[in-house]
């Protein structure tokens, strides 16, 4: 990944990093915040990883390897068919490296886990107007796996969503913070939330210091998406 810009916020005390395979307006982005004075995060149990597609597999694994990162599994996801690695980053966050052709935005995929994988889906297409990509369960391994996104097919960055059979509880933590999405209304789209059960935590209007005109809901699970307005987003980039 490439840092695409940097923002330092002193009068709130964090500085937020933007990373990615290419320019925000195009592609999906990893957006790093440092708080002033935090001194630890927990990551929980209800974050899966980022989805990282890769062309040489083995290739990938041995530059994560060569600079110092840590290796958790070589071999198959649960679900996924294509040969796949897992790492980690310094501060704990999994990546699924996954080998794939070439494809527009190398950044594949979120994982989340969910409780209720039919609720959430419904949520997702309903709420937010994403797609259903595909959707299968995998007995054996124990787990039910669907993905969602805004494009036609899986060479856009995608949602997925993990029920793990048997599971009644997940451990939230404080680590991850939430899916940033593009919107051309927010006060149309907070209103399409509410009318479909999304808990708005946020109502829409612009940012102190920014102007960037946002709003925040939780879906069913309590994950958290920010919904950004378009303009106002292509104005703060560089």
């Amino acid at each position: 990944m490439k840092l695409l810009r940097h923002r330092d916020i002193p009068a709130d005390k964090y500085t937020n990093a933007f990373l990615g395979f290419g320019p925000e307006n195009t592609h999906c982005v990893i957006e790093l915040t440092y708080n002033y004075g935090v001194e630890k995060y927990n990551l929980g149990t209800a974050f899966g990883y980022f989805g990282i597609a890769v062309e040489d597999l083995k290739a990938a694994v041995d530059t994560v390897k060569a600079k110092g990162g840590q290796v958790v599994s070589e071999g198959n996801l649960p679900g996924q068919t294509k040969p796949s690695a897992v790492v980690e980053d310094p501060d704990g966050y999994k990546f699924a490296l996954i080998e794939s052709g070439p494809v527009p935005d190398p950044f594949a995929l979120i994982m989340l886990n969910v409780l209720d994988l039919d609720r959430a889906i419904t949520f997702y297409e309903k709420a937010f107007g994403m797609r259903l990509v595909s959707s299968d369960s995998f007995p054996e391994e124990k787990v039910s796996i669907a993905y969602l996104g805004y494009g036609s097919d899986e060479k856009t960055t995608l949602l997925g969503l993990t029920s793990n059979h048997g599971v009644t509880e997940y451990e939230r933590g404080n680590a991850y913070a939430q899916i940033a999405v593009g919107t051309d209304d927010v006060y149309k789209t907070a209103a399409i939330l509410k009318e479909f059960d999304g808990k708005v935590t946020r109502e829409p209007g612009p940012l102190p210091g920014i102007n960037t005109k946002i709003t925040a809901v939780l879906d069913p699970e309590g994950w958290k998406t920010v919904f950004v307005d378009n303009a106002d987003f292509l104005e703060e980039l560089p």
